[in-house]
């Protein structure tokens, strides 16, 4: 069965996450340096079927896309060139406080909390999570 994929995408990094093949959990993949994302996305859609993949949606409050979005559209489109499978978009908004929260509330020591790269993944696994949560509440 195939997964799906999500991407945080960042500036100098890029938190990835993916369900298991039931599709019924999300966790962490990696953190990966945004000058190799897309290589490591089509490597990874090598060994494992992708059936979709989900970009977090920067917005602000009054619901604008940041300026990160700036620098995600042109990835996204060269992605969707390369790939057969659908890239959608969903909200990211609070997702690194989240990430932050469970970091914390995990027990982690400080300097595994500073650690920008775990904050990434984690929400990268969080907007994952949630994109799965919605689905199921539509009936998807």
């Amino acid at each position: 069965m195939a997964r799906i994929l999500a991407i945080d995408y960042g500036k100098k990094r890029t938190g990835l996450a993916v369900t298991d093949e039931l599709k019924i959990i999300a966790g962490g993949l990696a953190t990966v340096d945004t000058t190799a994302l897309l290589e490591y996305i089509l490597e990874y859609m090598k060994r494992e079927q992708v059936e979709r993949i989900i970009v977090g949606l920067p917005k602000q409050m009054n619901n604008q896309p940041s300026e990160n979005m700036a620098r995600i559209e042109p990835f996204v489109n060269r992605l969707r060139k390369l790939i057969d499978v659908p890239v959608e978009y969903y909200d990211e908004r609070f997702t690194s406080v989240l990430a932050q929260k469970a970091i914390l509330a995990s027990g982690k020591h400080k300097m595994e909390r500073r650690n920008k790269a775990l904050v990434d993944e984690i929400s990268a696994t969080i907007i994952l999570q949630s994109y799965m949560e919605s689905c199921r509440m539509r009936g998807l």
